[in-house]
């Protein structure tokens, strides 16, 4: 931790994301003193440097405390082409730079809006989970390519990798973790089945049990209240975390944290650039400021100042905050009042 105030490398990105960081901006002034420094990443580092991710903003990242990301992408930089820089490799790229193996999204929704998810009320009432998703193995980062008119993408996972963020799913798990894998098909979610029940032998107070990924997703959407911790390999958390975040209604509420057994966190929203209302006015903040409640709390150890952070979120919803994506008008500028007017 640097000695004084924290320094925290913030970074923008595409689309809503330099709306939504001017909101953590705003919100970490309030909370406290920190050293803040925003660099380029994604598509903006694309057209300034030709790639999304410089080794001078990895570097930055690294000597920081925290480093808080808005969103990266947009239409603009799609491509078929392998050999062109694409936004997300930013994103995969501190991923791996500061060596993120967990990625961590809470799913809580707010009692005021409970009535806003596509679930009925009385289905979701009581959802408090976690889905702990491993971040820098499996199909994302194994060998791909193309050869004789195929495409391949190879999905590799060690023993190694698997023990780590199983024992990060045990370490937040209050009653059970749920592993979800696809064992009856695939070889590496049968070394991932065999590894998890290995740790969970080691751990007495907490059960284990298995899920199939096909299954989870129904099950996540019929019984979401009885889940505490859900554990998964790369791609199956980033489908399932996504599902999982419609049920408080918009994914524009969900904060996420992915960290690592050394070094600085990222913390980052779960939902995306939204290219289509960026410079409108309309983008919802609120899962970027719970992720700089994350930030304070994971990143900085600073409990109460990110309980105040989720408890003033909570108490501007409960006065009827609501921006376009929660079927209100507030605009980015009034959501970010709303909740600093409730610290």
């Amino acid at each position: 931790m640097t000695p004084g105030r924290p320094r925290i490398v913030c970074l923008p990105g595409d689309g809503i994301g330099p709306e939504i960081m001017a909101s953590a901006h705003a919100l970490l002034d309030r909370v406290g003193e920190f050293e803040l420094e925003d660099h380029l990443v994604g598509g903006a580092s694309i057209d300034a440097h030709g790639t999304a991710l410089t080794d001078d903003v990895l570097t930055a990242c690294r000597e920081a405390d925290a480093v808080l990301l808005g969103a990266v992408g947009g239409p603009q930089w799609d491509t078929t082409d392998p050999d062109a820089p694409r936004p997300e490799q930013g994103l995969l790229g501190l991923r791996k730079g500061l060596e993120l193996f967990a990625n961590l999204r809470p799913v809580r929704p707010s009692a005021a809006l409970l009535d806003a998810s596509p679930l009925r009320r009385e289905r979701i009432e009581g959802t408090d989970l976690l889905v702990v998703r491993e971040l820098t193995g499996g199909i994302y980062f194994g060998e791909r390519g193309r050869r004789d008119g195929a495409a391949f993408d190879t999905c590799v996972y060690s023993t190694l990798e698997i023990e780590r963020i199983a024992r990060v799913a045990f370490q937040f798990a209050r009653r059970r973790v749920t592993s979800v894998d696809k064992a009856n098909i695939l070889e590496t979610s049968r070394l991932w089945r065999e590894v998890v029940t290995g740790i969970a032998a080691g751990e007495a107070d907490i059960e284990l049990d298995h899920l199939l990924v096909d299954n989870a997703a129904m099950q996540l959407v019929s019984r979401p209240a009885d889940f505490d911790v859900i554990l998964t390999e790369n791609m199956f958390g980033d489908i399932l975390s996504d599902e999982a975040a419609m049920l408080t209604g918009s994914i524009g509420m969900l904060p996420s944290a992915s960290v690592g057994a050394d070094g600085p966190g990222l913390f980052e929203p779960v939902h995306g650039s939204a290219p289509d209302i960026a410079g409108t006015g309309h983008a919802n903040p609120l899962a970027m400021l719970g992720s700089t409640a994350m930030m304070l709390r994971y990143g900085l150890g600073r409990e109460a100042e990110a309980a105040g952070i989720e408890s003033a979120l909570d108490s501007a919803l409960a006065g009827g905050l609501r921006t376009p994506d929660l079927g209100g008008s507030a605009t980015t500028e009034e959501a970010t009042r709303a909740v600093l007017a409730n610290l």
